[in-house]
């Protein structure tokens, strides 16, 4: 993982992220907007980035890492290229959920809230994505899939092997 996140440590996207710091240097708030931006940029929002972002923008650390820490949209480590998130609520759940979550762990070869070996792939059981309608659901970065059952999700990871 830390090979991960020093490929993304370069100087062309320090100075990109500075780009986007000017943008909004001086408007009220910048900060969710820049750790936005750095996520984009990096992939993730490790030490060495908050740290710039609170020279930048003159924020203590203590401050950007409670941001980082807080939202799920941020995280301290590189996501793979594709982020399969499993529904947990209620209504997934007790349909079978658990079991499609087992599926594409082995397949992945990659626990519930880790990176695979090769950052192709980051798994995250969620809670509620809100399609109850379609329980269970599963989504790989945009895509959206519902009314699964374990025999589909074979054919749903082929479409994102490399």
């Amino acid at each position: 993982m830390e090979e991960l996140v020093s490929k993304a440590l370069t100087e062309e996207n320090f100075q990109q992220l500075d780009r986007q710091i000017e943008k909004v240097q001086g408007s009220k708030g910048p900060l969710m907007q820049v750790l936005t931006q750095a996520q984009k940029i990096f992939g993730c929002v490790p030490y060495e980035v908050q740290k710039h972002v609170s020279e930048r923008l003159k924020v203590p650390m203590s401050d950007i890492y409670g941001v980082v820490t807080f939202y799920s949209q941020f995280s301290l480590i590189p996501k793979g290229k594709y982020v399969i998130s499993v529904c947990m609520g209620t209504a997934c759940y007790v349909k079978s959920a658990q079991p499609i979550l087992d599926k594409i762990s082995e397949i992945i070869d990659t626990k519930s809230g880790e990176t695979s070996a090769d950052g192709n792939f980051t798994l995250e059981a969620t809670r509620c994505i809100g399609a109850c309608g379609l329980a269970p659901i599963i989504t790989v970065n945009e895509d959206v899939y519902g009314k699964l059952e374990v025999t589909d999700v074979p054919g749903i990871m082929e479409k994102y092997k490399d």
